[in-house]
Formats: C-alpha cells, sequence, structure tokens
C-alpha cells in the first residue's frame, strides 16, 4: 500500500482546532493514559538538538514524530522547530502516512491545552479578556483553539499580544510586555497563554487575577520557565503526566525547587478532562505543557480518519 503524504495544507484541511480539540479529550475520557506513553529523547547536533517521540498507546498504529529544533533559525527567517511525523500499521509496522510534523503539532499543542481547561472554563459565563504572550504558530494557534472550542459559550471579547518587540497582529491589540498597559492587561485576563521561548519569568504572578486561567507551552527544558514561582504557589497546576513534569518542565521543577510547590499538588490533565477533579474557581488554574508523543499519535489518526472518511465519500484529493 502507498502511504499518504499530507502536506500542511493536508493536514490544516483534514481537522480543524475544534475537532483536535474533541479527539484529544475522547482519548483521555476513553481510557488513554500518558503515564504509560513511551519517553521521548532530544539528541544534541551542531544547530541545535533532534527530537524523537515514539508512541504507540493506538491498537492501530505506532507513530513517532522527528523534530528539529535550531535555536538561531528565526534570526534567519527560518522556523525554529520543523517535524515530520511517520505513521506505522500497528501490526505490520508498515508505513501509512507522512505527516506534516510541524502543522501537526502547530494544531495539537493548543488543542490539549483548551481539552485540559475547557471544563474549567465552560463553568463559568461570559465573554473571555485573552492575553497572550507571543505572536508566533503557538501564540495563533491558540487563540483560534480557544474561539473555536469554547464557541457561543465563552466568546472571545478581546485579543490582546504582549510582546517585547512591538509589532502589528493582524486582528489584536498589541502592547509592550514590560510596559504599565501589560499589567493592566494582566490583572483584566481571564485566560493568559505563554507561547514564548523565554527561560525567565515573562510577568509578576500577583498580577494574575484568582478566578484566570494561565496556559504555559513555550518551554520543555528543565532549567527554563515563562511562569513564576509564586503563581504555581498561589494555583491549582495542572500537567499532561506528573512523572514528565517533574523531568522536563521547568516551571515545575523550579518552583519545587523554590519550595512554591510540591509534586503532590500536581494534578494530571486526564483527571480534569474525566471530571475526576473540579479544580476550585477561587484560585488561579495553571495547565503547563511540555508536549508528549502520544498527542502527535491522537491527532495524526484522527487526520488519517477524516481523510479516509472523506476519500470514501469522494470529498477530498491528497498529495
Amino acid at each position: 500500500m502507498v502511504p499518504l503524504v499530507l502536506d500542511g495544507d493536508a493536514v490544516r484541511a483534514a481537522v480543524g482546532p475544534r475537532a483536535a480539540v474533541e479527539a484529544i479529550t475522547e482519548a483521555l475520557r476513553s481510557g488513554l493514559d500518558p503515564a504509560t506513553d513511551l519517553p521521548r529523547h532530544a539528541v544534541p547536533v551542531r544547530a541545535g538538538h533532534l527530537l524523537l517521540m515514539p508512541s504507540e498507546r493506538s491498537e492501530r498504529h505506532v507513530g513517532i514524530k522527528v523534530a528539529t529544533v535550531a535555536p538561531d533559525n528565526p534570526a534567519h527567517d527560518r522556523p525554529r522547530v520543523q517535524a515530520s511525523y511517520l505513521l506505522f500499521d500497528a501490526e505490520t509496522l508498515s508505513l501509512v502516512a507522512v505527516l506534516d510534523g510541524t502543522a501537526l503539532t502547530t494544531l495539537r499543542t493548543p488543542a490539549v491545552s483548551v481539552a485540559a481547561v475547557r471544563p474549567h472554563l465552560l463553568a463559568r459565563s461570559g465573554p473571555v479578556r485573552l492575553a497572550v504572550f507571543g505572536a508566533g504558530p503557538q501564540a495563533h494557534g491558540h487563540v483560534a483553539t480557544l474561539a473555536a472550542a469554547l464557541g457561543p459559550d465563552r466568546p472571545l471579547s478581546t485579543v490582546t499580544h504582549l510582546l517585547r518587540a512591538v509589532r502589528p497582529v493582524p486582528g489584536a491589540d498589541v502592547v509592550a510586555a514590560d510596559s504599565p498597559q501589560a499589567a493592566d492587561v494582566l490583572r483584566a485576563a481571564d485566560v493568559v497563554v505563554c507561547a514564548t521561548t523565554a527561560r525567565t519569568p515573562l510577568f509578576d504572578g500577583n498580577l494574575v487575577r484568582e478566578t484566570s486561567v494561565v496556559i504555559a507551552v513555550g518551554s520543555h527544558e528543565p532549567d527554563a520557565r515563562e511562569v513564576p514561582g509564586v503563581l504555581c504557589a498561589a494555583a491549582t497546576v495542572v500537567v499532561e503526566d506528573v512523572a514528565t513534569a517533574l523531568r522536563e518542565a521547568g516551571d515545575v521543577r523550579l518552583a519545587i525547587q523554590d519550595r512554591m510547590l510540591r509534586a503532590a499538588d500536581l494534578v494530571p490533565m486526564r483527571e480534569i478532562v474525566t471530571g475526576r477533579v473540579r479544580p476550585p474557581h477561587d484560585r488561579p488554574l495553571l495547565f503547563k505543557s511540555v508536549g508528549m508523543s502520544w498527542q502527535d499519535l491522537v491527532t495524526a489518526e484522527a487526520i488519517l480518519t477524516a481523510i479516509t472518511d472523506r476519500r470514501t465519500n469522494g470529498q477530498v484529493s491528497t498529495s
């Protein structure tokens, strides 16, 4: 069988943000345990490092994402992170599909974030004021996914990007991240998204309201963090998997090191998604993500299913 080859446009056309959130949600509700996922491996190379992310959580498929992280690329107007995803039949290990891994990552990362916080947000009412640190693909992906997944129940009323180097962002307000206006934006925000390459905290944690939700996705290194320890001390801290967070999430590790957080206080996201844990609404909710291999496989399978269904109905062609 000739494998499907799906470029970025095909990935984006197959599954939208809301459908990706539903795929992640359904996988966790159906019993997927992120703690059983295969570990990823970082391999240093001269220009940065390779990330090898295998997963075998499905009975139908196994897969691996090979991602490259080149820190100097943005200075040359090239992507910092690039990736390809290989999807194999679980029984024969025959190659089924090759997906644009960069588009896959841009789709699944905000889907995971929103799946983790959506039950908490939908328990409230009214429009959402959103503050976003960053203006790259993940920043825009989180805006689009929040808007799609919350829908008319909690529409986005304002979107403000907080940037160190101010530049126009279509459809959003922009303020300097270190300005007095940024502090006002944070005090008013219902949701704060951190999607940057920062290695030290982006803001004063005391500015975050007790009812706010904070999503931090920019770091997956044990010595880098976007959010301060004081926020971790005040918040209910939700992670994809406790052991993974303790190994890779600098936001978590450094807060524990500073005695601002205890490992025993971390809440796995599956507990939130399945409704077994309902965080209190009188303290912030912080979701810290480092990205895990199962998320790519779940999303890749959703893409393959959507394309197969549409091809069967004569609605789509792939290249």
